[in-house]
């Protein structure tokens, strides 16, 4: 078993702790397997609520499990339950930080996708912005009770092992 540690870097612009939206987000990762080492082309997702039996496993789950294309083996993944999402934190402006822990058997992810709707918070007012929407890699808009722009742009992502 392999445990992977994605951490993200964004600019962030007078919002803090980006984070998803819900618990049922939609992760979208890029697998690659570890036995013939092919990266499938397209992206997968992975949801923390959704289990699927492993096959072979007696009875355990993974919240992906998925068979090679290319060398026909089953792998999966599932989140660590003592590792929750990490919100990026204004602290963290521009630098990578830890964001979720996978522990992975017999694959490796090697791209991560924001998509999805994320949430965040005003830096100076704590307003919520619940509706965050990544897809074009940026977001921006208004803080009314600070009176300032907010916006997020530059993502990046990073794989370690962890």
């Amino acid at each position: 078993m392999v445990r992977l540690l994605l951490s993200i870097k964004a600019e962030l612009e007078n919002v803090t702790d980006l984070t998803p939206a819900s618990d049922d987000f939609q992760f979208f990762f890029q697998v690659k397997c570890n036995s013939c080492n092919e990266v499938h082309p397209k992206f997968v997702s992975l949801n923390r609520l959704e289990e699927r039996d492993v096959s072979g496993g007696k009875g355990s789950t993974a919240h992906f499990v998925w068979k090679c294309s290319s060398c026909k083996r089953e792998s999966s993944a599932k989140f660590e339950p003592k590792s929750p999402v990490q919100p990026y934190s204004a602290d963290a402006n521009g630098q990578f930080a830890p964001f979720l822990t996978l522990d992975c058997r017999g694959l490796e992810f090697v791209g991560f996708d924001p998509r999805g709707v994320w949430k965040c918070v005003g830096f100076e007012s704590g307003t919520v912005f619940p509706e965050v929407d990544l897809e074009e890699g940026e977001w921006f808009d208004y803080d009314e009770k600070a009176a300032v722009p907010v916006g997020i742009s530059n993502i990046e992502s990073q794989w370690t092992r962890a």
